[in-house]
């Protein structure tokens, strides 16, 4: 037959490749009629049977058949098919009657083994252990074969299992190049669906069949691969993949042996396209579940498709066989794959349609099958696409822009809050991306938000948790990360410990990216610094909301109005013109600056800290509150420290970097272009610009002549201050000390005597109004050449036993020894026999329920070490007893701490506790986060401050004042010893309403500020910060410390200033201390511990009466600013004023507001109050020591706190003298420590 073959192929001198040809031109041969083909069929058999004799005579006749043109290759028409699917038929069951075969004869050898061992075990038994020692030996030598034998196969097929498996690299290799090669021959049958069913074909001549046998040799040799690695033979056999490659592999060698391409179940290469979610698996490109599903159905889905398709491109295009195949259409294979999409989809419109009975038949099953998958699949995947996240993508970092990652609370109002002040236009061109990544997708209004930000603001959809989206957004190479948190949730410890983890994960991911999270509980914050990869000097921070929120309000306490500037200063405010003559326009001047910082230049090398401050404030019209020291002590843990007003002892050195109230950042980059030799005689600080001059490095010869000219106000051709002999011994100090750890010193002490009357040449006013004031002890220390921090005076600060314990080990803090809350547990009827004056009263609302908001953070700033113990303010708690309970343990070392029980809306027990009388009254909640209905979430607070307000009381206070000292507690004396005015405090005037009491009411949402004051005409829409309540200070709400978020990233140092400014002097010493044992400890006195104390405070400084008082009445703001300044060093940055002092008629309202950093030419009224910055004097506790002192070692023993005595007798008072009588009617400062 093979020659026959290859005759008949090459005879008529065309071959099988011109019969193709004339079949693709004749393929419509089959609408001639019967008899037509019929007859022509007969006379080319009779001329080919003449023409080649060698042709053998066919052994099945009943398959010859009229030929059309379909098969121009055979001269007798004969059609071929049979024999390729008889020899894929011939290989599955004969493999299949194979493999059963071999499981019988085994079953059956197995069977018979079994019988003959138990014979052979029991003749065994019977011929005894010698003969059976014998017999056993052969058999022992069978068994070991048969091992050998069984281990030989084991490692055959474990060696193919491993080449097959995707857990190597060549098993993935090797499925990934099977799966393509499966496409390949899918594409090759694509390509000869063109052609007719059965065509002869040239294996040397036709390129793609050669291709389609490489193929299959290579599936034959995986198919062997795979059958040796099979445990169960039989399962495998009728596996998908084998039937594909039983019906695909052997029609092709058959193909090449006849010459001969039938089309026929090549189709079936299109089920290998539902391996193709395992195969991207392989790759590790699917990853989720999601993705997995839906590469599944879809493969599914389209393997079938294309499968039904191709056997109905079959049976329509052969016909059926009891119909000798002339009931056939033409139907290319897309036609066939349309139809079977119409016919899934219910549609069939009848263009297309089968024609032969097979295809009919298949149709009536598969519309069944077709139907349900095409019901079930379809909405399915079309809903795994459709829940495809929106915002699932993969950041693109841009090169040249740095990008920062915001997680945790993600709301509309987090997001704007934080995106208003991040993106403020006060600040430098913010060249920063923010990426916010949240797992819950956005809703439509922050949506809106992220569009209209859509060229600084992306947002991708994932977890911190999640290591994956972590890289989504190039969080390794991010310029910091940002964690909000939750201010209203009700479980505040769950929410920190959520942020907690986002930490861990974070820094799991890569330990060197820089963390700025926030955290509601401050006990809490101890978990962070426990981390390993937490690391604050490399700018990781920790922004405690509860720790912020009560130091402001502690702030407050002691000088009102305080937390509202200070909340002011780090917010990104826009100025806000007003026109006319209201409190509102110069409070909305002062709500314009902001806090920024920048390096000095290097024309105040040299200078003291008050003389380049009053340069700044008059010539560059800035305020420096601040400078970063530089220790010169290598052995200092914390070389960097930041300073609040040092005073004239410390010299400004090479790259200060200095602290700033300013309303935007260009106005402060003065201070770094200022150029003494060019801006000199320059007035106009908008001038004030780089300049090409060249700094050369001055010899600290010259930086000390410059500081000696500058402050004598003669240049450096007429000063004769450093003579000769002075240069000459300053020549050698330059040899001795290198110039970056000298510390530059006064040079009133050092080299010539400081004139306190010399005006300063900075000053626009010609004449300055001393009144003839004389300098502060600390005015002037001496020459020293140690840290300039240890300013001489420490070895004064206490004449105590230092073997008693008065301050915490680290000396920032009063401490005493621990006390059980019943030593300190007030009854409404004792603290109604006592004498409660110039106290703080806590109104707090809790239960045993409640959260802990930390009162700790309260009481420490109101403790801190730079009070002498004598100033401290009696603390007086009123609330549950339950709440205070579990409060306690972090309150028992403070010192002039008592409780009352009751409630704060009891009048009784707010008369007990004589808050008429108190400097502060506070009020907190720890129910706030309880209630879901933000309106009524604030309603114990406000109702105390109402029922506060409209409470009446008698004129006791005038009967306070004429008992004199005789009513004030020792410990609580208002008056300085030195009858310093400085050093008093503002005594406060009779109070006969509860409106005049001050009162700081703490809020959680912001819209409730409108419910405090009933006479304001605030609009309940207004921003908080427009509020009268917020601007006077008596409102505060947590979201202001939003805005530190932003504040600390641009600058880490801000957050340490306002810390400073508000804990009392918390360190990160302090804190690693809180973190180990929860508990401050105490410590005796050294010399380190002492100059601790060392430190600014802030102060309210009264224009009415005492020193000020010229220029209480029409001065200018900017004198005042020099004079407190040269005479007392003291730094003026604010102003508390009355809220009608602009009217021309008196006025009875006593409500304040904040003016922050007014200008030069700024009027000053009598009635106001100078927030200042002012030093700690050494000798203010010197002649109270024993008293204090004494009062101070009872305290842990005694019930009472020793500020709270019982009325003493009339005999008593009329031996007060009368001196002390009129002192304490002096108007005197009202003191805050820092």
């Amino acid at each position: 037959m093979a020659n026959g073959g290859g005759g008949g192929s090459s005879s008529g001198g065309g071959g099988g490749g011109g019969s193709g040809l004339r079949m693709s031109s004749n393929i419509h041969a089959n609408h001639l009629s019967l008899d037509a083909s019929s007859s022509s069929s007969s006379s080319s058999s009779s001329s080919s049977s003449s023409s080649s004799s060698s042709v053998h005579e066919p052994k099945m006749d009943a398959l010859i058949i009229p030929v059309t043109m379909e098969v121009p290759c055979d001269s007798r028409g004969q059609r071929m098919w049979w024999a390729f699917l008889a020899s894929s038929m011939v290989t599955f069951f004969g493999g299949l009657f194979i493999i059963l075969l071999w499981r019988t004869l085994k079953y059956l050898w197995t069977v018979c083994c079994h019988c003959g061992g138990k014979t052979k075990e029991a003749q065994k038994i019977n011929n005894g252990s010698s003969q059976a020692d014998g017999t056993l030996k052969p058999v022992d030598e069978k068994e070991e074969a048969v091992a050998a034998e069984v281990g030989w196969m084991t490692s055959v097929k474990d060696w193919a299992g491993v080449m097959i498996s995707a857990q190597t690299l060549t098993g993935r290799v090797l499925v990934v190049l099977v799966f393509a090669l499966s496409i390949g021959a899918l594409v090759i049958y694509f390509i000869d669906s063109s052609n007719p069913i059965e065509s002869c074909q040239n294996f040397y001549k036709d390129f793609t069949l050669q291709i389609d046998m490489a193929f299959n040799v290579f599936f034959l040799l995986y198919f062997g691969l795979r059958f040796i690695a099979a445990n169960d033979k039989l399962w495998f056999w009728l596996e998908v993949n084998s039937v594909v490659d039983f019906f695909t592999v052997p029609p092709v060698f058959v193909s090449v042996y006849l010459n001969r391409s039938w089309l026929g179940l090549r189709f079936l290469r299109a089920l290998r396209l539902i391996q193709f979610s395992e195969i991207l698996q392989f790759l590790n490109i699917l990853k989720t579940s999601n993705s997995i599903k839906l590469v599944n159905l879809l493969s599914i889905f389209i393997s079938t498709w294309l499968t039904a398709a191709g056997f109905i491109h079959l049976v329509e295009n052969s016909g059926d066989p009891w119909e000798n195949f002339q009931n056939n259409q033409a139907l290319t294979y897309w036609e066939c794959v349309y139809l079977l999409m119409v016919t899934m989809s219910t549609v069939g419109y009848g263009d297309v349609y089968a024609k032969t009975t097979l295809g009919r038949l298949f149709m009536v099953f598969f519309i069944l099958g077709g139907l349900a998958m095409f019901a079930s699949y379809v909405p399915e995947i079309i809903e795994l696409i459709g829940n495809r996240k929106k915002y699932g993508g993969s950041y693109s970092a841009v090169s040249g822009r740095k990008h920062i990652v915001v997680c945790g609370h993600i709301t509309l109002e987090s997001v704007s809050n934080f995106l208003k002040d991040f993106l403020h236009k006060d600040r430098d061109d913010v060249n920063v991306e923010i990426v916010f990544l949240h797992n819950i997708s956005p809703n439509l209004e922050l949506e809106a938000l992220f569009k209209r930000h859509f060229t600084q603001v992306e947002f991708y959809q994932g977890s911190v948790l999640n290591p994956h989206d972590l890289a989504r957004v190039k969080i390794e190479s991010a310029d910091a990360c940002l964690i909000l948190a939750n201010k209203y949730c009700a479980d505040p410890d769950a929410e920190d410990a959520s942020n907690i983890m986002r930490v861990i994960s974070i820094k799991n991911y890569h330990p060197k990216i820089r963390i700025i999270t926030q955290m509601l509980q401050y006990h809490n914050k101890a978990h962070l610094l426990n981390i390993p990869s937490w690391n604050w000097k490399e700018g990781d921070d920790a922004i405690c909301l509860a720790e912020l929120k009560l130091g402001f309000i502690a702030q407050s306490c002691l000088a009102q109005g305080l937390s509202t500037m200070l909340a002011n200063l780090f917010s990104m405010r826009s100025f806000i013109k007003i026109e006319e003559d209201t409190w509102q326009k110069y409070y909305l001047e002062g709500v314009s600056n902001e806090m920024y910082t920048e390096y000095l230049s290097s024309a105040f090398v040299g200078l003291s800290f008050p003389t380049v401050c009053e340069l700044c404030f008059v010539k560059l019209k800035l305020l420096m509150i601040a400078i970063e020291y530089k220790s010169a002590n290598r052995e200092s843990r914390s070389r960097k420290r930041i300073l609040i007003n040092p005073g004239n002892h410390l010299k400004i050195q090479e790259g200060t970097l200095g602290f700033f109230i300013a309303s935007d950042a260009k106005e402060v980059k003065r201070a770094f272009f200022y150029c003494k030799a060019c801006h000199d005689d320059i007035t106009d600080p908008k001038r004030i610009k780089k300049c090409g001059c060249k700094r050369p490095k001055m010899s600290i010869y010259k930086r000390m002549r410059r500081a000696c000219c500058f402050d004598c106000g003669r240049s450096e051709r007429d000063c004769s201050c450093m003579s000769g002999r002075v240069r000459g011994n300053v020549d050698t100090l330059e040899r001795a000390f290198p110039l970056s750890s000298v510390s530059v010193n006064d040079c009133s002490t050092s080299f010539r005597a400081f004139e306190d009357e010399q005006p300063s040449t900075l000053s626009p006013k010609k004449k300055q109004r001393n009144g003839g004031m004389r300098n502060s002890p600390n005015s002037s220390p001496k020459l020293m050449r140690h840290d300039p921090l240890l300013i001489p005076g420490n070895d004064q600060i206490d004449n105590m036993d230092s073997n008693v314990k008065k301050y915490d080990s680290t000396g920032m803090f009063h401490w005493c020894a621990p006390k059980e809350i019943e030593k300190v547990i007030l009854t409404r009827s004792e603290a109604a026999m006592t004498v409660l004056s110039g106290h703080v009263v806590v109104c707090i609302f809790g239960d045993v329920s409640s959260a802990l908001i930390g009162l700790r953070n309260l009481v420490m700033p109101l403790r801190a070490s730079n009070f002498h113990y004598h100033e401290l303010k009696h603390i007086v708690f009123v609330g549950s007893i339950e709440y205070l309970k579990r409060e306690w343990e972090t309150l028992h070392n403070f010192p002039k701490v008592s409780i009352l029980p009751g409630t704060p809306l009891s009048r009784a027990d707010l008369r007990a506790v004589n808050i008429n009388l108190c400097d502060m009254c506070v009020i907190l909640s720890a129910n706030q986060n309880n209630i879901d209905d933000t309106s009524l979430q604030d309603k114990e607070c406000i109702l105390a401050s109402l029922n506060i307000k409209s409470m009446q009381f008698d004129d006791s206070i005038g009967v306070l004042q004429a008992n004199s000292q005789g009513f004030t507690p020792p410990g609580m004396d208002r008056s300085s010893p030195d009858n310093s005015p400085v050093h008093g405090m503002l005594r406060q005037p009779s109070i006969t309403t509860g409106v005049n009491i001050p009162i700081i009411t703490e809020l959680v949402n912001d819209t409730n500020v409108q419910f405090l004051d009933q006479d304001d005409d605030d609009d309940p829409d207004t921003e908080l910060y427009l509020t009268q309540p917020f601007a006077c200070g008596t409102a505060f709400a947590v979201s202001v410390l939003d805005s530190l978020m932003s504040a600390t990233y641009f600058n880490d140092n801000i957050l340490t200033l306002i810390r400073t400014l508000v804990t009392g002097g918390a360190t990160p010493e302090l804190e690693a201390l809180i973190a180990e044992e929860n508990a401050l400890r105490g410590g005796y006195s050294t010399p380190q511990t002492l100059a601790n104390r060392d430190r600014c405070r802030v102060a309210q400084l009264a224009l009415l009466d005492g020193p000020f008082a010229d220029l209480g009445d029409g001065g200018c703001y900017g004198d005042l600013f020099c004079k407190a300044l040269k005479t007392y060093n003291m730094l003026c940055f604010g102003i508390y004023r009355l809220r009608d002092a602009h009217l021309s008629t008196p006025s009875q309202c006593t409500k304040r507001y904040v003016i922050t950093n007014p200008p030069y030419e700024f009027e000053l009224v009598p009635t106001d109050l100078i927030f200042c910055l002012m030093q700690f004097d050494h000798n203010a506790g010197q002649s109270r020591a024993s008293l204090s002192h004494s009062s101070h070692s009872s305290q842990s023993s005694s019930k009472k706190s020793s500020s709270v005595h019982s009325i003493p007798s009339t005999a008593n008072r009329q031996n007060r003298p009368k001196s002390r009588e009129s002192r304490d009617k002096q108007k005197y400062v009202q003191e805050e420590r820092l």
